[in-house]
Order: C-alpha cells, then structure tokens, then sequence
C-alpha cells in the first residue's frame, strides 16, 4: 500500500483547499485504491447524512484515482458517472472507499468505487466512463499545484 499525492486547492484532495474535502488516497495494487474519511458536519444534507453531491464527489474521485495507482501522474477525468445510493451516508462516521479499474483501453477507461461503512455496509457505489487528460494540455507544471506526497498526519 503507498500513499498517492495530494494537490493543495483541489476540492477532493487539496490539503489547502479551505471547503474542501482533503481526502487522502492509499494505491491497493496497480489498479485500486482506498480511501478511509470522516465526513465532517459542514457537508450535512439532511441531518446527520452526508449530501448527495458530496456523495457523489468522493465516488467520483475514488474512481479516477484508481488509475493512479499504476502511474501517479495519471489524470482522468469524468466522462459519464452512474451513481447508487442505497443507504444513507452517515456524517461523522468512519467510511471507507474502494476503487478500482475495471477497463483501461488507454486514453479511455473504466472504473467503479464504493463506500462502505465501519461494519462493511455498502452505502452507495459508482461507475464511469473516464477519460485521460492529455499531459501537453496542462497549463500548470503540476509541482506549481503543490502536487505531492504529504505525509499522514498523526
């Protein structure tokens, strides 16, 4: 297991960002990941569950982060994302994410991810069809973004 980067203002991964979600993600293999996170209240929905677009954001991250696991600097964006929510997510509650490649055909792939909760309940799940961001497209040097391993916080 190692530990992916993590940019500074993204709004999924950005340690920085101050209404983000600073998720961190763990490569499981070469075409997985993981993700362990308590939702903090601030992304409250209905009382005491997390908001559906939140929802939505960490499964959408999860999935392209599946492909970094065999090339950190891999970008994929989403393409089409199918979303099933089958229980409420819990705020405040440990969760855990799991992603994973299920296609790559190169530029285009693939994937699914789901959430779980500390007893192993699927709360919801999704897939996509992604796609690679081309690196010569960039407009920043990634480094400039504060792309980089940080280390867990204790």
């Amino acid at each position: 297991m190692s530990k992916q980067s993590n940019s500074a203002h993204c709004f999924a991964c950005g340690l920085e960002s101050e209404y983000g979600l600073k998720l961190s993600f763990y490569s499981e293999g070469d075409q997985s990941v993981t993700c362990d996170y308590v939702v903090p209240e601030r992304f409250q929905g209905f009382p005491g569950t997390v908001h559906g677009g939140i929802v939505a954001s960490i499964l959408d991250e999860i999935l392209v982060r599946a492909f970094m696991a065999s090339d950190p600097d891999r970008f994929m964006y989403t393409g089409k994302l199918t979303i099933r929510y089958r229980h409420p997510v819990p705020i405040g509650e440990k969760l855990r994410g799991v992603g994973s490649v299920v296609k790559d055909r190169g530029r285009i792939g693939e994937a699914e991810a789901k959430l779980y909760n500390s007893e192993n309940l699927l709360l919801a799940e999704a897939e996509a069809l992604v796609v690679e961001f081309p690196k010569d497209e960039m407009n920043e040097d990634i480094k400039e973004l504060g792309w980089q391993v940080y280390p867990d916080k204790e």
